[in-house]
C-alpha cells in the first residue's frame, strides 16, 4: 500500500511541477478529533509535520483554520479552551443562530471567491462589497460593546 501511495504522490508532484509549482513532499501524520458538546458536534483535524509542528483546523460546527503550534501541549491547550468556549456558548439560547451565521459567512467567502475568479467584476461592485463588509465588522464591534462578556480564560483574537 505504501508503495502505491508514494507512486501516486510522485505522479501528483510531477503534474504540479509541470504546471510551474514548487513541490515539497512532507511525511506527516493527520489526526481527527471529535467532541460532542451538548447537541453540537465540534470536530478538528490537525497535521503533525516532519518538523513536529502542529497545524490545527476546526471543521465542525463550521470550518476555521486556527493556526500552527510548536508543541503538542500548546495544541491540546487551545483545543481545551475552544471546547470550554463551546460549552459556555451552548448555554446561550442563541447558539444555533451563531452557528448558522458562521456557516453563512463561510458560504459568502466561497461565493465571493467564485465571483472574482469567474467574472470580470466592475470596480464599483467591489467597493460596495467592501462597504458591506465594513458595516458587518462595525456591527460586530458594536455588539461586543453592548454585550456582557461571559468567557475569560482567553482573550478574543480579532476584536
Amino acid at each position: 500500500m505504501r508503495k502505491y501511495v508514494n507512486s501516486e504522490a510522485s505522479q501528483h508532484e510531477m503534474k504540479l511541477i509541470q504546471m510551474g509549482a514548487e513541490v515539497e513532499q512532507i511525511n506527516s501524520k493527520m489526526c481527527y478529533v471529535r467532541f460532542k458538546v451538548y447537541h453540537i458536534d465540534v470536530e478538528y483535524v490537525y497535521n503533525i509535520n516532519a518538523k513536529n509542528k502542529y497545524f490545527l483546523e476546526r471543521i465542525k460546527p463550521y470550518p476555521l483554520p486556527i493556526k500552527e503550534y510548536e508543541t503538542e501541549s500548546d495544541l491540546i491547550n487551545i483545543i481545551r479552551i475552544d471546547i470550554k468556549q463551546f460549552e459556555n456558548a451552548c448555554k446561550s439560547k442563541n447558539i444555533d443562530t451563531f452557528i448558522k451565521i458562521n456557516r453563512e459567512l463561510n458560504t459568502a467567502i466561497k461565493r465571493f471567491e467564485d465571483l472574482f475568479l469567474y467574472y470580470n467584476v466592475p470596480r464599483v461592485e467591489g467597493e460596495i462589497i467592501m462597504q458591506k463588509i465594513n458595516e458587518i465588522q462595525e456591527e460586530i464591534r458594536k455588539t461586543q460593546k453592548l454585550s456582557q462578556r461571559v468567557f475569560f480564560d482567553k482573550n478574543p483574537d480579532n476584536l
